[in-house]
């Protein structure tokens, strides 16, 4: 019989059934041909539509574009940046240490700091072939079902994050390997196809034995940082304005906010970060991410993240009560709601302007809301009252089963995602090295990115499989602009 510590999970597609390839036209529906020498559509360049943050936008298209506070912050407001990227990037230690206000890390934890999943603010690294996971891709863990609030289940003795390090003497969870399988190519208008990965992600060196049999996972990678405080500052109205659950407008769209419990407030708020929008806010995201990935308490969440199963764990000596102390927590959001957006890059480019009206006429707006004015937010007046161009509605969408994780959250299901932000879209490549993108980092290019998706944006992805080369070309270059 195998021990504990060789047992193994494996999670494929982010669910526990068979492979799933992504929807292909079936052999009766061609692909619509069109001409290379038709005139494209040039849409109009709207006014400040390169200040992507408005008043907050930066002129950086550098290695550093998304480590930038606002443009418009005052000089006493940026100290507080500062103090807040400090603690953003220094690294944590075990307790007892010298250093007593950045001791009591763990015993079990994923990362040592914030900067280590979230390099330079911006997207996290992939897994390259067959190898364990880096830092910046973590595997969220849930039972069937939800608790008193709405929140899913944590797996009972490996909680809601595994968690691959440990501090002396504290067995880790375990190790997370990825695979991937290449899928039959997808055939494009004109000569071109596309071969989509298809991951795989097995649970290896498991420390405290084996999970239970109907665990729900969901790998993530880490999301980039920018605009985060100006996504903040829309209004509630707005998402409630943009949502259409029943498709009452019947163009296949069905655009619904998640509904979480913020623990600050003793109550049910909308959700509108992480990707399935399962944060409230910024300061719960921010504690939710010391705890869970470093294991640091704080304010917001006061218990460890030990299990019954995880004795070690639980008697593991702390960095104080809380670890994190208000005024820490405070700084961390303060300065993830401060950093800048960089503005576009060719936007008033001929092919840059054909690329929009591609974007447009294919739908992607519906889910991608180009635009919208922020309200007023307190304690940000860098951030009240602008015209941003975040590209996102915040709400959850169904992409089908081809992206579905199986996992529920709140009110998200296994198949629904929150839109993410397409601002800093095209510095990816520029800032972290690589153009991998999706929940899990397994889209290689933006074009396998519109590939993968199904469900309410089948109609856009079939658009974009029909364009013309030249049109296809258009777009994925306006999408480099954002």
């Amino acid at each position: 019989m195998k021990s504990a510590r060789r047992l193994a999970l494996t999670l494929t597609l982010a669910s526990c059934g068979e492979p799933a390839a992504p929807i292909v036209p079936p052999p009766d529906e061609p692909p619509i041909e069109t001409p290379d020498d038709v005139p494209l559509e040039v849409a109009p360049l709207e006014p400040d539509e390169a200040r992507m943050g408005g008043a907050t936008t930066v002129f950086r298209a550098d290695p550093e574009a998304f480590l930038q506070p606002v443009a418009n912050i005052t000089v006493e407001r940026k100290s507080r940046f500062l103090l807040g990227e400090a603690n953003f990037e220094v690294d944590w230690v075990p307790s007892p240490s010298s250093q007593r206000d950045r001791d009591g890390l763990g015993p079990l934890f994923h990362a040592t700091s914030c900067l280590a999943c979230h390099v330079g603010n911006g997207r996290g690294a992939p897994v390259v072939g067959s190898a364990q996971a880096p830092a910046p891709l973590l595997i969220r863990l849930s039972l069937p079902g939800q608790d008193a609030h709405g929140a899913p289940i944590p797996e009972p003795t490996y909680g809601d994050q595994f968690q691959p390090r440990s501090i002396a003497g504290t067995p880790a969870e375990g190790q997370v390997q990825v695979t991937y399988e290449s899928l039959p190519a997808i055939t494009l208008t004109g000569t071109t196809s596309v071969s989509l990965q298809s991951p795989s992600y097995t649970l290896v060196e498991l420390g405290y034995g084996p999970l239970e049999p109907d665990v729900r996972m969901s790998p993530r990678i880490a999301q980039p940082m920018v605009g985060l405080g100006l996504l903040a500052a829309i209004p509630d109205a707005t998402l409630l304005a943009w949502a259409d659950p029943d498709d009452r407008d019947g163009d296949g769209i069905r655009g619904r906010p998640n509904r979480v419990w913020s623990v600050k407030e003793g109550r049910e708020v909308l959700g509108r970060f992480g990707w399935k929008a399962n944060q409230p806010d910024l300061e719960h995201q921010a504690a939710g991410a010391l705890l869970g990935d470093m294991g640091l308490t704080s304010p917001l969440f006061l218990q460890p993240a030990c299990t019954a199963a995880q004795t070690r764990c639980q008697e593991g000596a702390t960095g104080g009560e809380p670890e994190v102390d208000a005024t820490n927590l405070a700084t961390l959001s303060d300065y993830s709601h401060l950093i800048a957006v960089p503005a576009r890059r060719g936007a008033d480019r001929e092919d840059v302007r054909m690329g929009k009206a591609a974007f447009l006429r294919a739908g992607c707006a519906g889910c991608h809301r180009p635009t919208t004015v922020t309200g007023e937010l307190p304690g940000f007046p860098e951030l009240s009252h602008q015209r941003i161009w975040p590209y996102t509605d915040l709400l959850l969408h169904d992409l089908g089963e081809a992206l579905a994780d199986g996992r529920d959250d709140f009110q998200a299901t296994g198949t629904e995602w929150r839109t993410p932000p397409l601002w800093g879209l095209g510095l990816t490549a520029t800032v972290n090295g690589h153009t991998h993108l999706l929940h899990d980092g397994r889209a290689r290019s933006v074009l396998e990115a519109i590939l993968w998706h199904g469900g309410e944006a089948t109609a856009s992805r079939e658009a974009v499989r029909r364009m013309s080369p030249r049109e296809r070309a258009a777009l994925l270059t306006f999408l480099d602009s954002l």
